[in-house]
């Protein structure tokens, strides 16, 4: 039995891996995920904007010589009336100040003969906030009262660790806005890859069906030697791939990054890490210093992937014995894609679940939200940047593992009699049925 399972493991494996979609994807992946990351900035950094003119007809005289040109915007003054201004080709836009505009700034418009840009926008409307509160402030005749509001103001970055049992040991950074980026990134690639090799596991039962090719095979195996072989065989490439993953991505947070970021910039990183970084005298944002102090941690890294091999498996497991007796019990693949909601629905709703559990991580919705087998891979994957005990990873696993045996099993009585079925795609009243006989 072990030998004939493990020929079609074998079959199955070798015919995917070798693909080139699969070298292609495999490659791919790691590179799209850091392109996505590093371009925004590459091109907010690189990115230049036209020059634009605009004219400004101030009526109250106080917002105009506080309107500052630079390399994108040059404003102009224009005592013109506004009638007048507004005709001008010449120009981008014209900005209007109207003369009560300490006590009405919402009187203030800005007439563009073009589509406004929204950083000109943004600019403007700073600027001429600052101006009003400026003069409001002065009508208090208060002395040095802008001394007094610079000297209140608070700039403050919130530095977050994991509280250690042993207050001894070295405190490990955490961040919250990078574990829920990280969660939602890691629970989208379980669902890709729970999805994708689930289908071809059913979109393979179904061309073998068509070709007759299943009722040659089962005369030399039996039935359940031939899901089961079927599921191993494409669930082991999902988890070459992803394990490839896991190293490519080691490497990068390891290796790669700490010899591309800057020297000065690593130490404050290593402070970081290890809790000592005076935040006052820092050089450089916090929030990106603590996004990567946590990214770069590599035995944090290794720990998130392994857990996540692990979802894989068990969820993979789960769907893809679904997606057999689906593929065994039609035809054609249209109508495999009909009945594959059946599977394909509950890894929606835990996609749709998790959106609610990654704003408390750690309460009782998301704890019992991972304890459902066919919600938890998602559910877990999610929290697992936000440092989940490991007794409720190693029982979610433990239900996920066993709720598998039950869903082989009885996937497994619907294949066996799905295999030889032609003709007309059955009810799920009729495969409740399939699944009742001895």
């Amino acid at each position: 039995m072990e030998s004939k399972i493990g020929i079609i493991v074998a079959r199955e494996f070798n015919e995917r891996v070798r693909k080139k979609s699969f070298i292609i994807t495999t490659i791919l992946a790691p590179i799209f995920m850091v392109a996505v990351m590093v371009l925004p900035v590459v091109f907010t950094l690189f990115s230049f904007s036209e020059e634009k003119v605009i004219a400004v007809v101030d009526e109250s005289g106080i917002v105009a010589p506080k309107l500052e040109s630079d390399k994108e915007i040059i404003y102009i003054t224009d005592s013109d009336p506004i009638a007048e201004v507004r005709k001008r080709e010449d120009v981008f836009g014209v900005l209007y100040i109207n003369k009560d505009v300490v006590k009405n700034p919402n009187g203030v418009k800005l007439y563009t003969n073009d589509a406004l840009p929204i950083f000109i926008e943004a600019s403007i409307t700073h600027t001429v906030k600052s101006v009003v509160r400026d003069s409001r402030l002065q009508s208090y005749n208060i002395e040095n009262i802008e001394a007094i509001l610079a000297d209140a103001e608070v700039n403050m970055t919130l530095q977050t660790f994991k509280n250690n049992s042993n207050p001894d040991k070295d405190e490990e950074s955490a961040s919250a806005t990078t574990s829920y980026i990280l969660g939602l990134f890691l629970s989208m690639a379980l669902y890709m890859l729970m999805l994708l090799y689930g289908q071809a596991v059913m979109n393979s039962i179904v061309e073998e069906k068509g070709n007759r090719v299943l009722e040659v095979m089962v005369g030399s195996v039996k039935p359940f030697q031939l899901m089961f072989g079927k599921i191993l065989g494409v669930g082991a490439v999902a988890v070459v791939q992803l394990l490839i993953w896991s190293v490519l991505v080691t490497l990068i947070s390891g290796v790669l990054m700490p010899s591309l970021i800057p020297a000065d910039m690593m130490s404050e990183v290593s402070a970081m890490q290890a809790g000592t970084l005076d935040t006052t005298n820092a050089h450089f944002d916090m929030d990106l210093i603590q996004t990567i102090s946590v990214i770069s941690n590599v035995w944090y890294i290794v720990r998130i992937f392994g857990y996540m091999v692990l979802y894989l498996i068990g969820g993979y497991f789960f769907y893809s014995a679904i997606y057999a007796a689906v593929g065994s019990a039609v035809e054609n693949i249209q109508d495999a894609a009909q009945l594959s909601n059946i599977a394909t629905l509950p890894i929606i709703f835990g996609i749709i679940f998790e959106m609610s559990c990654i704003q408390d991580p750690n309460g009782s919705l998301a704890f019992w939200g991972s304890m459902v087998p066919f919600i938890s891979p998602m559910v877990m994957v999610v929290r697992l940047p936000f440092d989940v005990p490991d007794w409720q990873v190693l029982v979610s696993l433990a239900i996920l593992y066993a709720s598998c045996v039950g869903m082989v099993w009885f996937a497994a009585k619907i294949y066996r009699v799905g295999i030889f079925m032609y003709g007309k795609k059955p009810t799920l009243k009729e495969l409740a049925k399939w699944a009742m006989y001895k």
